[in-house]
């Protein structure tokens, strides 16, 4: 649960009340919860609560509902890899043991995936609720589950819901975790039955989190209280082509045939297959009225828990596959590691699914990663293939404007009436709560979840063409996600699938969320594919800005890009594909738009060059050059920037000292390296200085004030009329957020010493900066004492993982509340090495701090030519128990960098077995 805003930053009406009531049964958790660690008079009783949570993994359980015996075999790290006859068996037992480790974690995700977190939290979850169902994940869901999936993947659900539903059956709270013991002295709150509708929704909320440039879109409208159409540009610069390569680079789209064509070759006996088959109103400056709308909106779904652990700013991820000739052993090595924000438990979860022998009624022999909650493996490999994913970017939502009339909306001249529902929120010791839900043809209103986003201020401006304003402008969300799609068919068709044409036909079904799939097989191939429902937008709408929605002509046309159109690579001559967030395809051969929001591929061209520099003198990369990519530290931006630091005429003798850090400085971010300190501190003030502080407050950190010219100043005010504005912005969600997007900026200018955004007003400490060398200068002094008050005075001292450091908090009680709570709860610290737009992405706010926001959530390297010499790991452990051995058992190992086998043969996983369960019918 995200912790709360403060009135003084724009806090919601009423939240102050539910922080003291959330806190007021906080303090009643710990008081419980100090039972149950033994601190008190119920010692002997809370250890057998806690015990009581723990999974049974040795002997034999019986299990209603099997058709015959299933075995669970567990390694050292608690990791299960499951045997079964059946598929329905399979299944079964999937649910059963994912609840037996993580249920506290489905049921809590299976709630903010209904909107219904206030039925376990109370009253304070209620506005979240409100959003949730306005989105209606779960309404979509069950629609999807009734009219949409096979009958087989029906049947997959309902046997893993089963499973679930086995372990729950005569089960207490205390005895499925200690979370629960310690709800039940708050309020009375009981787990219900596991359904098979709750396992579809959460691929709804992995879309949401996972849904494009939404957070673009808003912070662009939101620029224009501050600056103009070219400076808005400017911080947003076209993505590098010549520079940084595309993921697909050998192929081209076919106009006639209406098919992306790859040119393909013969690798290692594999053979070439083919399934081939604006503006706000036309206006540049945003409505005034607007930029409070927007930046409430933005309040809103910052707000909303998040489901895969990122909330829409700093999604990356690399993966990479190398084809046999690349590699020492001859066959295809791939690589990948999702960059989520951190969570306890990790939101992967590991485990094998083997039938003991794989035939038409037991299909399934597939290891790799998951979620709790769903059945299948999501990321991984099978006895044929392996495959990766990495978060598209492709822009598939948008928001409307909408001019709200009566009972109804304004299309086209004309008023439609609003679709509406009703929703009844269950509150946790509290009344329920009623609202409608309304929508236009555009989706569902947004700006209805708060009273003050309905109204827009009096200074709004549109162009002539728009509606009168009246009582304000609506804003509504079009998502492709909000339709019932097939995703949940696309996971068990790629877990069984056999080579690339399986692959790809399974692929298709892959709809929400639009994610880059590489690919390898055992017969020597490797391939790209971009799947995902991608719509066709009007002429003149790139979806980069909030649309009028009462103009048709701004309306989604109802096509989505065909299968057959949609860029892939299969064997490219140049023997390796790296997707690392970057552009899909070159925007001059390609006919449609799917972002204007790419990542900038500091990543992607980094491990590209890593490659290269490996591959081109005739060397070949092992399983551990693979795994030593995925460390690499090196920051694109020091490269540039320090030379010209290096060259500077520093008179303070201190900044001079540590001036001298960066001498001989490889760039390279490790945890040890004080130079990486400094230097990523002189990195934050240069961004403060030449752009974070002439952005809106509603971009800018909460809490820091800075006097700035009146908006309606058009050159410098003078200083007694210049006015106070502080940031809005939680500290991991501010800009610059220092991401290669603000690499891109900084390169365009960094050789014209006098661009304007060099310049910077005096301030009562500091004259006014006119050029870049003297805004270089300010900030190496910033940066100085910032670490001096940080780091002590003895520079001997200093490192980058004293201030980048990774702590792990349970994603509910362990959020907010009593520090006791926390510390029983949450995990850490960890000093890091890596950093923003590094291979090895721990992710860190410059606008905010230091601290890590967003890691590699797990790390894999899967060998083509012997599949038991893959390599994984995760970044906390299998277990969801707090006092489980196998709580963070990972995180040592996965802060080192370092791997863990991947058993995946018979043979290999008897050998690693540590644990045996027998699931008996």
């Amino acid at each position: 649960m995200p912790p709360n805003t403060t009135a003084s930053s724009g806090q919601k009406p009423g939240k102050s009340g539910r922080k003291k009531g959330r806190r007021a049964r906080l303090i009643l958790i710990v008081l419980v919860l100090a039972l149950i660690g033994g601190m008190a008079y119920g010692g002997y009783w809370g250890v057998s609560t806690v015990r009581s949570s723990f999974p049974q993994t040795k002997g034999s359980l019986t299990l209603e509902g099997l058709s015959g015996p299933v075995g669970v075999k567990r390694d050292g790290y608690g990791i299960p890899q499951i045997y079964a006859s059946s598929d329905a068996d399979l299944f079964m037992a999937q649910g059963y043991v994912q609840a037996q480790d993580r249920f506290y974690e489905m049921d809590v995700r299976r709630h903010m995936t209904s909107g219904r977190l206030s039925e376990m939290f109370g009253k304070g979850q209620v506005e979240n609720d409100e959003f949730l169902r306005t989105l209606g994940w779960n309404r979509v869901a069950k629609e999807e589950y009734d009219t949409k999936l096979s009958a087989s993947t029906k049947k997959y659900l309902q046997a893993y819901a089963k499973g679930v539903n086995a372990y729950l059956k005569g089960k207490d709270g205390k005895d499925i975790s200690l979370e629960y013991a310690a709800l039940g002295f708050t309020n009375d709150y009981k787990p219900q039955e596991w359904t098979p509708v709750d396992s579809v929704a959460w691929l709804k909320a992995m879309a949401w989190d996972l849904r494009g440039n939404m957070q673009e879109e808003i912070d662009r409208s939101l620029m224009t209280s501050r600056l103009g159409p070219k400076q808005i540009a400017d911080l947003y610069p076209e993505y590098p082509y010549d520079r940084n390569k595309t993921i697909t680079q050998e192929g081209a789209y076919d106009s006639a045939t209406q098919t992306y064509a790859p040119k393909a070759s013969t690798i290692s006996g594999g053979t070439t297959q083919s399934t081939a088959g604006t503006g706000l109103a036309g206006d540049t400056t945003a409505p005034g009225g607007l930029q409070s709308q927007l930046s409430k909106l933005y309040s809103v779904l910052d707000d909303v828990p998040t489901a895969v652990g990122v909330n829409g700013n700093g999604i990356g991820s690399n993966s990479w596959v190398v084809d046999g000739r690349h590699t020492i052993t001859g066959k295809p090595l791939l690589a990948n590691d999702p960059h989520l924000s951190p969570s306890l438990p990790s939101v992967w979860y590991q485990m094998g699914l083997h039938c003991t022998s794989v035939s038409s009624k037991c299909q399934y022999d597939v290891s790799g990663y998951t979620f709790a909650g769903m059945p299948g493996v999501i990321i991984g490999h099978n006895q044929k293939i392996a495959w990766g994913m990495t978060n598209s970017g492709v822009d598939v939502t948008d928001l409307y404007l909408e001019k709200i009339t009566g009972e109804g909306y304004q299309y086209d001249g004309k008023v439609r009436p609003f679709s509406t529902r009703k929703e009844t929120i269950k509150v946790a010791g509290g009344a329920d709560k009623t609202i409608v839900v309304r929508a236009t043809n555009n989706g569902p209103l947004l700006s209805d979840r708060d009273d003050e986003l309905v109204k827009v201020g009096k200074k709004a401006t549109v162009d002539t063409a728009a509606p009168d304003r009246g009582d304000g402008y609506a804003i509504a969300l079009r998502w492709t996600a909000l339709d019932p799609g097939t995703s949940m068919d696309a996971v068990f068709r790629i877990d069984r699938a056999s080579d690339w044409n399986e692959f790809r036909q399974a692929s298709a079904s892959f709809d929400v969320p639009s994610q880059n799939l590489v690919y390898a097989d055992t017969a020597g191939n490797i391939g790209y594919q971009l799947p995902g429902r991608i719509p066709i937008r009007a002429k003149g709408d790139d979806g980069s800005l909030p649309a009028p929605g009462w103009d048709s002509k701004y309306a989604w046309t109802g096509q989505y890009i065909k299968q057959a159109e949609l860029p892939y690579e299969f064997n490219p001559k140049r023997g390796y594909i790296v997707t690392a967030n970057q552009a899909v395809v070159d925007k001059d051969k390609y006919p449609y738009t799917l972002t204007t929001d790419w990542g900038y591929g500091a990543r992607s061209q980094r491990i590209a060059d890593l490659i290269t520099t490996k591959t081109g003198g005739g060397g070949k990369i092992s399983p551990d050059d693979m795994r030593q990519m995925q460390l690499d530290n090196s920051s694109a931006i020091a490269a540039q920037i320090v030379p010209k630091l290096l060259k500077l005429d520093i008179a303070d003798k201190n900044v001079r000292e540590t001036q001298k850090l960066l001498e001989g400085w490889d760039y390279t971010q490790d945890a040890d390296s004080a130079a990486a300190a400094y230097f990523n501190a002189v990195w934050r003030n240069i961004l403060k200085l030449a752009f974070g502080n002439k952005l809106p407050k509603e971009l800018r950190v909460k809490g820091q004030c800075l006097y700035v010219d009146p908006v309606d100043t058009t050159g410098p005010a003078d200083d007694d009329r210049r006015v106070l504005e502080c940031g809005q912005r939680d500290a991991d969600q501010a800009q610059p957020d220092g991401g290669d997007r603000w690499f891109e900026v900084v390169r365009k200018i960094i050789d014209d010493e006098h661009n304007d955004w060099w310049k910077a007003p005096k301030t009562r400490l500091d004259k006014a900066i006119d050029t870049r060398d003297e805004l270089f200068v300010r900030a190496m002094k910033d940066a100085r004492w910032e670490l001096t008050a940080k780091l002590g005075k003895d520079l001997d001292t200093w490192n980058w993982g004293r201030l980048h450091r990774l702590f792990l908090k349970n994603q509910t009680l362990g959020t907010e509340g009593p520090a006791f709570l926390k510390y029983m709860l949450n995990r850490g610290p960890w000093k890091l090495g890596g950093g923003e737009a590094t291979v090895n992405a721990t992710g860190w706010n410059a606008a905010g701090g230091y601290g890590v926001v967003w890691v590699p959530s797990m790390r894999m390297v899967v060998n083509l030519d012997d599949l038991d010499k893959s390599k994984w790991i995760n970044l906390s452990g299998a277990s969801g128990h707090a006092y489980s051995a196998h709580y963070t058992d990972q995180t040592d190992k996965w802060a080192k960098g370092e791997l863990l086998p991947w058993s995946f043969s018979a043979k290999a996983v008897d050998k690693s077995t540590s644990d045996t369960l027998v699931l008996k019918p």
